[in-house]
């Protein structure tokens, strides 16, 4: 086909996605801008435009003023892709105002809000018949002694909005074990510090249970594509960012996350996360996110550049067929798998040779780094170790950033 790549992409922020996204696109001829903080589709050389976040600037108000308040006339008409949950909640928040100036993909506003909040989402999830971990609504610490006969310990305090509460405590989340008393602890200090939570049952067993399934729903139903991956390792184990992703094809994991689109009138950028429940079998939603995701350089890289797919269908032009994508394909995150490899280790679920083993089983391509794209993976290099050597030994492990 031939492909219309005048009008330009602007990323706005994220880490492996957008840079998986800027190499993607601007391979094939497509203007990349973008624009973060630490956004490292910055430094690829397919970016055209850069427009850092200065530091000290929140990077939702410095995203209003250079696309609404005092647009950049250089990047107007660009198509807006998001990259973080950050990104994401500032151009539903300003959506109307965007699309005068900007191409900005169909979603409704309600839907994108209600998978913004963690809550909202396992609500929803129940209504349409996606089964969910059991999880209970918190508003003050002394909502827990309600529950206390009702929790099944270990338990997760869980943010309702994901990336402030990573600003604020370096983590996702708290996984209790041992006490009630602690789940109270908890909360009270989350809720003290103005993050509101929940308390979700945690799904026993390994991370290798988790698998995700990606699409883009039109507003006439119509999904663009089908794509599903699973997880390896993750760190910190049972609670962090994935470190280790395998590219397969799971008709149980895509069956459920097209019901559960469907069934609640999704459109746009889907990717929802399940994990298996080893108790009863059945698959159980985790998450939704409606942007790119840290997993994103393993579509790219295997031959599923969805983010072409979402440009050709926004831009009105012929989408074309996502077809065959590399099935035995993983991407490794080599300094946090190796932290995870030290914490299975240490709880006597990994040998140092089946770590070895697992890494080489498979061709493998890493989140940032790329030979013929060098320096932003060498940039991030970088600031992880300026990071983790800038700090004391006791918190270097919480330092290490997530691939997002």
């Amino acid at each position: 086909m031939t492909l219309d790549t005048s009008r330009p992409v602007l990323l706005l922020g994220g880490g492996a996605s957008t840079l998986a996204a800027a190499r993607s696109l601007g391979s094939a001829g497509i203007p990349v801008y973008a624009s973060g903080s630490t956004c490292r589709a910055m430094k690829s050389r397919y970016c055209s435009l850069a427009r850092p976040v200065p530091h000290g600037v929140k990077s939702q108000a410095y995203w209003r003023q250079i696309l609404i308040d005092e647009p950049d006339e250089r990047l107007a008409g660009s198509l807006l892709m998001p990259g973080c949950d950050e990104s994401l909640e500032f151009i539903e928040a300003h959506h109307q105002a965007l699309r005068q100036r900007y191409v900005v993909e169909e979603f409704v506003p309600e839907l994108r809000r209600a998978m913004l909040d963690k809550l909202q989402t396992l609500e929803l999830a129940r209504q349409a018949g996606v089964p969910t971990p059991n999880f209970w609504r918190i508003e003050r610490a002394e909502d827990v002694e309600a529950i206390k006969d009702e929790l099944l310990l270990p338990v997760m305090v869980k943010p309702l909005h994901s990336y402030a509460f990573m600003e604020a405590f370096g983590r996702k989340l708290f996984i209790i074990n041992d006490s009630v008393d602690e789940v109270a602890e908890k909360v009270s200090l989350c809720l003290s510090r103005g993050h509101p939570v929940m308390v979700v049952e945690m799904i026993p067993g390994p991370d290798d249970l988790l698998s995700s399934y990606y699409t883009y729903r039109t507003p006439q139903g119509r999904m663009l594509y089908d794509y599903t991956k699973s997880v390896i390792r993750r760190w910190p184990v049972n609670r962090g960012g994935a470190c280790f992703h395998q590219s397969r094809w799971l008709p149980e994991t895509a069956a459920l996350g097209r019901h559960l689109f469907e069934a609640i009138g999704w459109e746009g950028i889907g990717n929802v996360e399940f994990k298996r429940d080893v108790r009863d079998g059945k698959l159980k939603i985790i998450e939704v996110n409606g942007r790119l995701t840290a997993g994103h350089p393993l579509l790219t890289r295997g031959g599923a550049r969805i983010d072409l797919m979402i440009y050709c269908h926004l831009t009105g032009q012929p989408v074309p067929p996502l077809g065959q994508y590399a099935q035995n394909l993983r991407l490794w995150d080599p300094l946090r798998d190796f932290m995870a490899y030290r914490q299975l280790a240490h709880r006597g679920e990994l040998s140092l040779m089946g770590w070895f083993r697992s890494i080489f089983a498979q061709k493998i391509v890493f989140p940032f780094f790329s030979f013929d794209d060098p320096w932003p993976g060498l940039t991030e290099a970088w600031a992880t170790i300026v990071k983790l050597f800038s700090r004391p030994l006791r918190v270097r492990q919480a330092a290490l950033p997530s691939a997002d």
